[in-house]
């Protein structure tokens, strides 16, 4: 009984639309309410058959419409509150359906980020393999620039050495500046031409894919040390067709801090050709000669400052000073800390020996070289706080000798392969006496 007044007005419902006298309502209870429900559907698609539907149908006229004003009133503030209500139900459906993408968007990103960490952490681990065989058996004699080269980078740390001193390159500059204005406008004038060539000609190159980083070729025939060309190989199989580069972290107990750090696909390819190497490169082979220590139990004899945070352009002095002073406080009686040094564009090797208060310069150019003052001053300040640090006076002045007898780079290029060769010479000899050299 409890459903037969929703029967009776669905059956009234039927009858006005249908212009049926009252018999229908007999019809209609005879079809039942399951039959009611079935033939609404039929007549009315689309439209939900809910208790404010079955009343306002059932005041309609076969027209649809509702003469009674008041009730046509009332009817319209149910289909406002309908309407309202409809609303709500999609604005709650869409929020719970933009969590759940936003909640499955986010589990992708995590998984995608722990799959590109896991490779990320094998080419790491596979490249310092490779890169840890590398210059253990380097002779310049035998790297002939044949592999091509992409663009150089102009990052500041990275040496192509003139040969002159610096006192020469003082008055070059002395003498450039006495040409005055009317020069420098022209050669302005006439940089501004050559940088437009440079980016005509890097257009031209994107357009034709033509980036230049190892040539094509058999392996076998180049002239490079067989550890050098499965690198190459890597190089180009494996990083070169998705631009990539090496991430990865220096541990603490090599520069004494922990560091992440990155390899261009132009600095692996210069170092393959023997052109001009920065900060980077140099770092990542001495984190391969702390792994020789390791291997020999010599970690207390030899210690490394990190190149990137001492050169030119890495700070003010005092900053460079304290991190060269943070370092040889790790110092353990007579421990050396080597230390290559770029002034710009061009390296050099210092090697401090704080309870001594010594410091060796080892420079690969040809001639009579000197100390860069700015070096002297960063060394000179740091011993003087290791000398606060200890509780010791210390000298009046800091020993600096000069190793004449050091190889020579026989180009102008070479100084940074020289500073990994003369670090790589030193921990290699049994005497360990690299003072009388």
């Amino acid at each position: 009984l409890q459903g037969y007044p929703k029967i009776l007005s669905l059956c009234i419902l039927n009858m006005h639309r249908l212009g049926r006298n009252s018999s229908t309502i007999i019809d209609c209870l005879e079809k039942g309410y399951a039959g009611l429900e079935d033939e609404l559907e039929e007549t009315m698609p689309g439209v939900e058959i809910d208790r404010s539907t079955l009343w306002k149908r059932a005041r309609q006229d076969k027209h649809g419409n509702i003469p009674d004003p008041k009730v046509a009133e009332k009817a319209k503030l149910i289909r406002v509150s309908f309407d309202d209500r409809l609303k709500d139900s999609l604005r709650v459906l869409l929020q719970e359906e933009t969590k759940k993408m936003e909640a499955k968007a986010r589990e992708e990103a995590l998984r995608m980020e722990a799959r590109t960490k896991q490779l990320v952490e094998a080419e790491r681990e596979h490249f310092l393999s490779q890169l840890s065989q590398l210059i253990p058996n380097f002779d310049p004699s035998m790297l002939k620039p044949r592999i091509s080269q992409s663009p150089k980078n102009s990052m500041s740390d990275k040496a192509s050495c003139s040969g002159g001193d610096g006192k020469h390159q003082e008055e070059e500059k002395k003498d450039t500046a006495k040409n005055g204005k009317h020069q420098e406008d022209e050669e302005k004038e006439e940089e501004k031409k050559e940088e437009e060539k440079e980016e005509e000609k890097e257009k031209e190159d994107e357009e034709k894919h033509d980036y230049k980083v190892i040539e094509v070729g058999d392996y076998s025939n180049m002239e490079a040390p067989s550890s050098l060309k499965p690198l190459c190989r890597y190089v180009e199989t494996t990083l070169m067709p998705e631009e990539k580069i090496l991430q990865f972290t220096i541990d603490k107990e090599v520069f004494g801090r922990e560091r992440d750090t990155f390899l261009l696909l132009e600095d692996i390819t210069q170092f393959a050709g023997m052109e001009e190497i920065g900060a980077t490169v140099v770092a990542v082979y001495m984190r391969y000669l702390h792994d020789v220590l390791k291997q020999a139990n010599m970690t207390s004899m030899v210690g490394f400052i990190d190149p990137a945070t001492v050169s030119a352009n890495s700070g003010t002095i005092a900053e460079r000073s304290r991190l060269a002073a943070a370092r040889l406080q790790k110092t353990d009686g007579e421990q050396i800390f080597m230390m290559p040094y770029n002034p710009g564009r061009h390296w050099v090797l210092l090697i401090v020996r704080a309870k001594r208060e010594t410091v060796y310069f080892l420079d690969p150019l040809p001639g009579h070289r000197v100390v860069d003052e700015e070096a002297k001053n960063i060394v000179n300040s740091a011993i003087k706080i290791y000398n606060s640090h200890i509780g010791r006076a210390g000298r009046k002045a800091v020993i600096w000798k000069t190793l004449s007898g050091t190889p020579k780079q026989p180009n102008s290029v070479e100084c940074g392969y020289y500073v990994m060769r003369f670090m790589r010479d030193i921990i290699m000899d049994p005497s360990f006496a690299f003072e009388n050299k």
